[in-house]
């Protein structure tokens, strides 16, 4: 039977059950997950957000092979205000480094957002510099490199402090606690995946 759960990731957590290390927190802490589920794709370990965990094949490969360009969305707070010229490179698609290669990105979404987005805090709260402002863009991504979108806002010259990913497609976390797991049926998730 095909199961779909989709969890806030919280900060500090390994995309995955088994644990590397004593100290490392994973998945399974957080609900007593089906023995055959697994994630699809990862969030890095100081990354948030929203993941999803299934037994189901099929929504596996839709998700992860880079020919369906499904949309992912981060929220990231950076170090700096970057402008619309810093915005526009990143629309553009930017050379970042992807292992030993260089890699230019596909164009992306990105706009400046006015107002931190209502997200819960993050344990641990990110380190506050009194000199150097802090912001947050909106980052729409068609692929999923690894830490793809940490690697082109700090192309631009605007490190990330936090960052969040927030929908996938239509499917969203924004009324999901961190650490909250919630199952969802298939005809649900594959509307708001478009999966169709």
């Amino acid at each position: 039977m095909e199961r779909y759960f989709i969890i806030y990731k919280p900060y500090g957590m390994l995309s995955q059950f088994t644990r590397e290390h004593p100290n490392h927190h994973t998945l399974g802490e957080l609900f007593q997950f089906p023995k055959d589920v697994y994630p699809v794709g990862r969030l890095d370990q100081d990354s948030e957000g929203l993941l999803i965990i299934t037994n189901d094949k099929r929504l596996n490969h839709f998700l992860l092979d880079p020919s369906y360009a499904h949309s992912r969305t981060y929220l990231a707070q950076v170090e700096g205000v970057p402008q619309t010229e810093d915005l526009k490179k990143l629309r553009k698609g930017i050379r970042i480094r992807v292992g030993k290669k260089e890699y230019t990105t596909l164009p992306a979404q990105a706009r400046a957002l006015s107002q931190p987005p209502p997200l819960p805090d993050r344990d641990p709260p990110i380190r506050v510099r009194k000199s150097i402002p802090d912001s947050w863009i909106e980052l729409e991504l068609k692929e999923g490199k690894n830490r793809q979108a940490r690697r082109m806002c700090a192309k631009i010259g605007f490190p990330v402090l936090r960052l969040v990913r927030s929908r996938i497609e239509r499917l969203e976390i924004k009324d999901l606690k961190s650490g909250e797991v919630r199952e969802m049926d298939k005809k649900d998730i594959y509307r708001l995946l478009r999966l169709g």
